[in-house]
């Protein structure tokens, strides 16, 4: 596996045929794995319809989000039972199994009848595969990872385990192909309606192949001399976190490495594509090929920074990446917004929106379960806002007054749903003109919603992005920046995890943090982030999250985690 020179110096021996066929496989696999996992985060527009038609549009979107996030939620424990088994029988039986899972699962989503057909079994459904999908990533990604880096020659894991890392964005890659090629082949009401249900039913082609290659596998080097040895862990739970010389490593390996490069990866990719679509209303498939772009000229950079991390060492790109993407979050989406929707920047820059309000009568535009009924005229005005997808700011009024909207010049004045008749008055900007709102609520409602589109159509305000004004090609250039931090702080991980711990009980302690830190918070990201600019009115405030989570993990790791390129992964310990 190496070359050993007079003076003692090892250098890397070229890649051997079985060494391929590990890299491979285990990457092919695992390909196919995140392209099962991710469909579902593409997809959740669609999903909300079909899934979570019994609430609100706003409530089932997030309903959706939360499901996505629920696959991540699980992920952790999936790590502690699959981890385990890895120590324990091997690493090949071990990621046999979870791809077994994963493709069972992702098969029956596709055919699982929607809400209208089942009522609340459909989304309880759903959600339990979710979560059967994260049980089987939370023990995947670590096999893979140990098993590539187990085979790996010293001086050579950052570049063969950066494969595997390559995995996770083709796989999202894969999956927005699939999609755009059945929403090209059909018109958008049948792909609503049946069209997405393919790519799910496709997966079981997918599990096919993968097991098949798998099977042909053997079993990792370290763990076969191990087992042979008799050292191999009796107790991979205990021995990991009942440790506290190992347990300080996997609380070092989440807060100083991993929650910062989950939540750069998931805005890189994940938040990118919901701002896209979600806050900029950029048609899904152009969004989609977009980002598939990005991804294609992205990707190669996971290999060059995992062979850079063999040479400078692991932890200096990692925590770069981390810097980089702090510093410049704000600007590049803000220029995202500009070269993509520059009719909504010119509209916020010429007439801004602001809400004027009793702050005490103002409520967090957050409502998950869908049972929240917004009744103040402060949650009424922001609650209109929030639907149509614009941005605003909020100015504190008298204690007691109806809340305004203003949109340039336009006022708007909201009403009290309590039961009370108030009044619609909309100014623009030469002097006030009322109507009397009706007593009925319903009435009231949609004669302020009318006069809040309007005001909004007035003043340049898309309900969509124009696709003429879009410039596709500075677009996919801020996107390709913003994959090429992921691969920045993605690409020498996997090798940096496995050469912090032991043989022994590496499955289980490298797994927990990496699925804790990726699964929550990386998971409930995109979640997070849309509660955040729902409850402030701000479309870039829901950056705060990944930029205040990697500016932490930059520090602890800067401070307290060491560099590992040179340790040696054979080691009893």
């Amino acid at each position: 596996m190496a070359n050993v020179t007079a003076g003692g110096a090892v250098t890397p021996a070229p890649m051997t045929k079985e060494e391929k066929k590990v890299i491979f496989a285990s990457s092919l696999g695992t390909v196919f794995e995140w392209y099962d996992f991710y469909l579902y985060g593409s997809l959740a527009a669609v999903i909300a319809k079909q899934f979570f038609s019994g609430v609100n549009e706003t409530a089932a979107y997030i309903f959706a989000l939360l499901a996505f996030a629920a696959g991540f939620a699980v992920r952790p424990f999936g790590a502690l039972v699959f981890g385990r088994l890895g120590d324990m029988i091997g690493r090949k039986y071990t990621f046999l199994v979870t791809i077994l899972i994963m493709g069972a699962s992702t098969f029956i989503v596709g055919i699982l009848p929607n809400y209208a057909s089942i009522g609340i079994a459909a989304p309880v459904i759903l959600i339990s595969l979710r979560m059967l999908q994260g049980l089987a990533l939370g023990g995947e990604y670590g096999g893979a990872a140990t098993y590539v880096a187990e085979h790996a020659p010293h001086g050579r894991r950052g570049n063969y385990t950066a494969w595997i890392q390559t995995t996770a964005t083709l796989g999202l890659f894969l999956s927005l192909l699939v999609i755009l090629g059945c929403r090209m082949s059909m018109p958008t009401e049948a792909f609503d309606a049946w069209g997405w249900r393919i790519p799910f039913l496709v997966s079981i082609l997918l599990l096919g192949v993968s097991v098949w290659i798998r099977l042909m596998l053997n079993e990792s080097p370290a763990f076969k001399k191990m087992k042979e040895e008799g050292k191999h862990s009796k107790a991979p739970l205990t021995d990991a976190f009942g440790n506290w010389k190992n347990l300080k490593i996997v609380l070092l390996a989440l807060f100083g490495l991993v929650a910062g490069q989950a939540v750069v990866w998931y805005t890189g990719q994940f938040y990118a594509l919901f701002f896209l679509t979600q806050t900029l209303k950029v048609d899904a498939a152009a969004a989609n090929l977009m980002i598939a772009a990005a991804l294609l000229i992205g990707t190669p950079f996971f290999i060059i920074f995992g062979s850079l991390s063999d040479r400078i060492g692991r932890k200096p790109i990692i925590l770069a990446g981390l810097a980089i993407a702090v510093i410049t979050y704000f600007p590049l989406f803000k220029g995202i917004t500009h070269f993509a929707n520059p009719a909504l920047e010119q509209a916020v820059a010429t007439s801004p929106i602001v809400v004027v309000a009793d702050p005490t009568q103002c409520s967090v535009q957050f409502n998950p379960v869908g049972t929240s009924k917004f009744t103040s005229s402060c949650d009424i005005a922001k609650a209109a806002l929030v639907k149509k997808g614009v941005p605003y700011s909020n100015e504190v009024a008298p204690a007691g007054t109806l809340a305004q909207i203003r949109v340039g010049t336009t006022v708007i004045d909201s009403y009290d749903a309590t039961g009370v008749a108030g009044k619609t008055e909309v100014s623009l900007g030469h002097g006030p003109s009322s109507t009397a709102a009706p007593a009925d609520p319903k009435a009231a409602g949609a004669s302020f919603e009318k006069a809040v589109a309007d005001a909004l159509k007035a003043a340049g305000y898309p309900p969509k992005a124009d696709p003429a004004q879009i410039n596709y090609v500075m677009v996919v250039v801020l996107l390709t920046v913003l994959v090429i931090y992921v691969t920045m702080v993605y690409g020498p991980i996997a090798a940096m995890l496995v050469e912090m711990f032991p043989t022994r009980i590496r499955y289980t302690s490298m797994s927990l943090p990496y699925h804790i830190g990726n699964g929550w918070f990386g998971g409930f990201l995109p979640t997070t982030s849309f509660a955040i600019v729902a409850a402030t009115g701000n479309i870039y405030d829901g950056l705060w999250y990944p930029i205040v989570i990697a500016a932490v993990t930059f520090v602890i790791g800067a401070l307290f985690v060491k560099e590992t390129k040179d340790v040696d992964i054979y080691a009893d310990d």
